[in-house]
């Protein structure tokens, strides 16, 4: 008898796990890298009329896109900290591409463990430390390879070490990785799969079948490319533009060492191509390449989605879409991301779950990376650790609007004219207008500087940039081609937005108080 009554209490506890079990939706974070919104049809771009994502365009169109998504720092390491930990940068510690996340700020995967899910990595990412709280990973080293990319897969050994190898085109691959994990996971509780691809990052390598892809189309350029008199300021351009040269890799033969990692500018020109015509060329070239690597990961998706409906999981799994960024792609003649502007600052935003979300759904509520973690969490039934700086947006996603939500973003770019010659900068982002601060400094200071990047132009010193403020109107310049920090008429609507800045670097814990050479700066030219 009491062995019957045992048996009846393990066989309740068990039906009672698989029902909680059933009412948790499986999650899949699919992200994808430098995939700009303006490179999905479903956000309506120049790029749209190219066709180039028709599957996610499909899952847009039957889930909720999100107009206003924002990351903190547009650049791959600090996004993808944020987006794990829900902290800003100084609180998770993660400013730029040399540092890495403790692995103890791994907090996604640790909470949705504690909520009953397994839980993978598969794909890129880039956070330097092994991703150990996840139950399973696979996943590229550093950047890893276009084709027949190497993985790092947990039980193959000791990290960094544990490598196993693959053959085709890394997209092809991360999709086959995480359908095979799908096929085998305990499917008597839920499961969270972080889903990551390497392209559409630079040197854009596609499968040998995309070459014909776009092979005779025109692609729709950015106006600001060629010509834009009120854009930026000294910060951007030196003073009277003498840092014109230097300052931004350029898609023209502006910048002196244009694209010099993938060339596609310089092979484009000679003293017998006129300039306007070699920067056509090149843009024409550039963004190809870079849509055949977005359509190979469209397809792949396709593919992902299709296995999910056959297998039954549809209905009951979150898909999330993003990238880790955006990308500049020729806008105010810019290439590669970092910039504060809405083509590298804005993420796409993609979530599909049918038991919650109706379908077509879009909303213009102003969110950004810290905040994937928080809603991921509460989607999985728990509550907002308080150690995280971002909020949930549950609410949103089941049709009711949020209490207490944010008015406008932070911002923060560190690496001083690092790699592609950015200025370092901060600022806030309002569902209207933007505010940047160009501090023209490095974080580290010269003798910090052991064994990091520091360009320094032909004269020799390090590249220091002028201090200077930009203010565009979003709402009568979206694209954001005139700066109007010195117009009379938003004086008033600037110095709130100071307030506000000020008042996000103190509650966020993004002050500079352990970088006295940059707070001095800070307080120097505030009032400018």
């Amino acid at each position: 008898m009491c062995a019957i009554k045992n048996y009846l209490q393990v066989g309740f506890f068990f039906m009672a796990t698989m029902l909680f079990a059933q009412k948790q939706p499986n999650i899949i974070y699919i992200m994808s890298d430098d995939h700009a919104a303006q490179a999905i049809g479903a956000y309506g771009g120049e790029l749209a009329t190219l066709n180039p994502t028709p599957n996610l365009d499909k899952l847009a169109s039957e889930g909720m896109l999100f107009n206003n998504a924002f990351c903190n720092n547009s650049i791959c390491t600090p996004s993808r900290a944020s987006i794990i930990s829900g902290q800003y940068p100084q609180t998770n510690g993660v400013l730029d591409l040399d540092m890495a996340l403790d692995t103890r700020k791994q907090y996604l995967p640790i909470e949705m463990k504690k909520l009953g899910y397994s839980t993978a990595m598969i794909g890129k990412w880039h956070l330097k430390n092994e991703p150990v709280n996840f139950d399973y990973y696979k996943v590229l080293p550093s950047q890893g390879k276009y084709f027949n990319p190497t993985f790092r897969e947990k039980g193959k050994g000791e990290w960094p070490k544990n490598l196993s190898k693959s053959k085709g085109h890394s997209s092809d691959v991360i999709t086959d990785l995480a359908i095979n994990y799908l096929e085998n996971v305990d499917k008597s509780k839920p499961f969270f799969l972080m889903h990551h691809y390497k392209a559409p990052h630079d040197m854009f390598e596609y499968a040998p079948r995309y070459e014909d892809y776009l092979k005779n189309t025109e692609i729709p350029e950015p106006a600001s490319m060629y010509n834009q008199p009120y854009w930026g300021s000294a910060g951007t351009k030196g003073e009277n533009d003498r840092l014109i040269n230097y300052i931004g890799t350029s898609v023209s033969p502006r910048h002196r060492n244009p694209l010099k990692a993938s060339d596609y500018t310089t092979r484009f020109f000679g003293e017998e191509i006129e300039p306007k015509l070699g920067t056509h060329l090149a843009y024409q070239k550039y963004l190809k390449d870079y849509l055949r690597c977005v359509k190979g990961v469209d397809d792949n998706l396709g593919r992902l989605f299709e296995y999910l409906k056959k297998e039954g999981l549809w209905k009951n799994t979150v898909i999330i879409y993003t990238g880790d960024q955006g990308m500049m792609l020729g806008a105010h003649d810019l290439i590669d991301k970092r910039w504060m502007y809405e083509e590298a600052m804005q993420m796409p935003f993609i979530v599909h779950y049918p038991k919650m979300i109706k379908e077509g759904k879009t909303t213009d509520l102003l969110i950004n990376n810290t905040d994937y973690a928080p809603t991921m969490i509460e989607l999985a039934g728990g509550k907002t650790p308080e150690y995280m700086q971002g909020k949930s947006f549950l609410n949103t996603l089941k049709g009711k609007s949020e209490t207490n939500w944010r008015t406008a973003t932070y911002y923060r770019y560190w690496m001083h004219m690092i790699h592609h010659a950015v200025p370092a900068h901060f600022g806030v982002r309002t569902k209207d207008y933007k505010l940047i601060f160009y501090y023209g400094s490095h974080y580290l200071t010269k003798k910090d500087f052991k064994n990091q990047y520091w360009i320094k132009n032909k004269l020799g010193h390090d590249v220091q940039t002028p201090v200077t403020w930009e203010f565009y109107d979003l709402k009568n310049d979206p694209k954001e081609i005139h700066n109007r920090y010195n117009d009379p008429a938003f004086k008033e609507i600037i110095e709130e937005l100071k307030k506000e800045l000020k008042r996000q670097r103190e509650e966020l814990n993004e002050t500079d108080k352990e970088y006295p050479h940059i707070q001095k700066i800070v307080n120097k030219h505030w009032n400018d």
